[in-house]
């Protein structure tokens, strides 16, 4: 959680408050303090049940624009919570934790009745499947191998499934065969060039020879969209987005490799905001790429998920989020309290600014006219 120091702080017995929306720890409060965060606990508890109620209707802004609100997840078991927190299909399935429960590498049988049942339950809504994005922070050891020195720049997600074509066609197999009613698309991780996206081609066609020559049923119309998450796909969105169905916005990625921060080391961490006016501008880019070319923007980053950044991301163009389960019933409560031309005043006005705070305080500013004393602001580094 951030707190380095804590265990020499803390004692066993110790009563401790935990408070996650301010950051803070509070070891052996007072009564009256106490007393505080439980009159807090039960207003929040009301707060989120009434939003819970709510999660079901559509998130229309207040002048009438329909912003589709989708869910990230990664197991079968998290599509029970879909409905009841109002998503409106997956935007981001995650398919690593396939690989790494630790039972061996996952089959096509067993692949194709996983991400079949996901499309089943879903029907008409849209599920989105990311092929395996390995490396990085996420290690099959009995592949992988060695650790690299800069995993994060090193062979991952796209580049590892090209190098071993004997673990991606069979995924890539089992969802074609999941696309029965046509609401399955392919999302492909950590592309950085226009040649590792025409290989992807190729081995997706591979993969559809070999269904037809061993009569598997399977529906060869599938969408294929891309990850923009590295810089240099984001500077030539224009040229991709004439290669692609559909973009999603990965800003975990697309931030730490835009500033060179790396967002697991906290000595640097107050660097890493996606507040950052250089990563608005690729955003915008990508936006501007994908109305264009006529083809869908999603993001699926965390950025899609925080409450402030959202009017944010509306005026700016975006009309299609990928977030967090938990999350999306105050996602969808944000997009009912705000005007589309609202938004877009307020990207007018974060457009003229140069740092990183003064973005973060307009956006914070914005946030608080909307919902006054009604819940407090979203955790943000005050650092940057």
């Amino acid at each position: 959680v951030g707190l380095e120091y804590i265990t020499n702080l803390v004692e066993t017995g110790d009563q401790l408050i935990l408070d996650g929306r301010e950051g803070i720890i509070i070891i052996n409060p007072s009564p009256q303090t106490i007393n505080e965060y439980r009159k807090k606990q039960k207003k929040f508890q009301i707060y989120s049940k009434k939003l819970v109620k709510t999660a079901q209707q559509p998130a229309v802004t207040r002048d009438g624009t329909h912003i589709e609100v989708l869910a990230n997840i990664e197991f079968l078991d998290e599509i029970k919570h879909l409905q009841k927190f109002g998503a409106e299909g997956v935007g981001l399935f995650r398919t690593e934790g396939l690989f790494m429960e630790g039972n061996g590498l996952p089959s096509e049988d067993e692949q194709a009745e996983i991400y079949t049942r996901l499309a089943d339950s879903l029907k008409g809504k849209p599920v989105i499947i990311r092929t395996l994005d390995i490396g990085g922070d996420k290690i099959l050891p009995d592949i992988t191998g060695t650790m690299e020195q800069n995993p994060f720049l090193g062979w991952r997600a796209i580049r590892f499934c090209l190098d071993h074509k004997e673990i991606f066609i069979p995924q890539l197999k089992a969802i074609l065969r999941a696309n029965i009613h046509g609401n399955v698309h392919i999302l492909v991780p950590m592309i950085s060039t226009l040649r590792e996206l025409h290989e992807f081609k190729k081995v997706l066609q591979v993969a559809k020879n070999h269904l037809q020559k061993e009569g598997k049923k399977f529906n060869p119309d599938i969408k294929i969209g891309i990850m923009v998450e590295v810089p240099s796909v984001a500077i030539m969105a224009d040229v991709f987005a004439q290669q692609v169905d559909f973009f999603s916005i990965g800003t975990n990625d697309l931030l730490q490799y835009t500033l060179a921060v790396d967002r697991g080391n906290r000595r640097i961490a107050h660097l890493y905001s996606h507040f950052n006016p250089a990563l608005l501008h690729l955003i915008r880019l990508i936006l501007e790429a994908g109305k264009k070319a006529r083809i869908p923007v999603s993001m699926c980053g965390e950025m899609a998920g925080d409450l402030v950044a959202v009017p944010l991301l509306l005026g700016m163009g975006l009309r299609q989020l990928s977030a967090a389960t938990l999350v999306i019933p105050e996602v969808k409560n944000v997009i009912r309290n705000v005007s589309l031309k609202d938004c877009q005043k307020l990207y007018q006005e974060v457009k003229q600014k140069n740092t990183t705070l003064e973005i973060q305080k307009i956006c914070e500013d914005f946030y608080r006219q909307i919902f006054k004393e009604e819940v407090p602001l979203p955790i943000h580094n005050d650092k940057n």
